[in-house]
């Protein structure tokens, strides 16, 4: 994406502008606002919707899925703790910027798209920033065993449930963030690994996503 300088200072007066209200709306965790202050996000946003890039609100982005809004993505991803070095997946890589923001904070990071065409598309932008972002096509519900345990885990989509397999794949002390309810509504979880089979469950504001589609979250329809 090739840009003029004057749409590049627009860019970054809009960035400013959404840091702001993200400070407004509560969130205080400087490292995240400095993750999404050095991500740019009009490059993960359709080129028909490049000017609300920065806009406080959630994007289609193709294959009936969106882009999440920026505050959903700050406070889920302070809810996190993420250290330097941290290793995290995410399920449901969508266009690549919640990865993004996660790789910002130092953390290595896996994600896992079930959508062929958002995830070549991610993995094709992920390229052209030089980031470094491991990549896989499939069932995010059953997570990537072969790199567990995870420091983090952050779902992107509505779950029916907490997936069992997700819990399994926490490192102790690790945290899975996931929204949890129906298909129109869900409450955000954070469920910590307290011990070998003991878990620590927060259930926190309410918010609205996509679904999330596999062998333990909803069937296709």
């Amino acid at each position: 994406m090739t840009m003029s300088r004057q749409e590049r200072r627009a860019f970054e007066e809009q960035r400013n502008a959404l840091l702001a209200t993200l400070r407004d709306n509560g969130i205080t965790d400087q490292r995240v606002l400095q993750a999404i202050a050095s991500v740019p996000r009009e490059h993960f946003v359709p080129p028909g919707f490049q000017s609300q890039a920065y806009s406080n609100s959630a994007l289609p982005i193709g294959c009936q899925q969106t882009i999440s809004q920026p505050y959903t993505v700050a406070f889920m991803t302070s809810l996190l703790q993420i250290k330097s070095g941290d290793r995290v997946l995410e399920i449901g890589t969508g266009s690549g910027y919640q990865a993004a923001v996660l790789a910002a904070l130092g953390a290595h990071v896996f994600t896992i798209e079930r959508h062929a065409e958002l995830h070549f598309a991610a993995r094709k932008l992920f390229d052209t920033l030089g980031l470094h972002i491991a990549m896989r096509l499939g069932d995010g519900t059953i997570g990537w065993n072969e790199f567990a345990p995870y420091n983090g885990i952050i779902v992107t989509a509505g779950s029916p449930d907490v997936p069992p397999t997700l819990t399994r794949q926490l490192a102790l002390g690790g945290r899975l963030v996931i929204p949890v309810g129906n298909r129109e509504s869900q409450t955000l979880y954070v469920i910590t690994r307290t011990g070998e089979d003991q878990f620590a469950v927060d259930e926190l504001q309410d918010f609205r996503f996509v679904p999330l589609i596999g062998r333990e979250g909803w069937q296709p329809s």
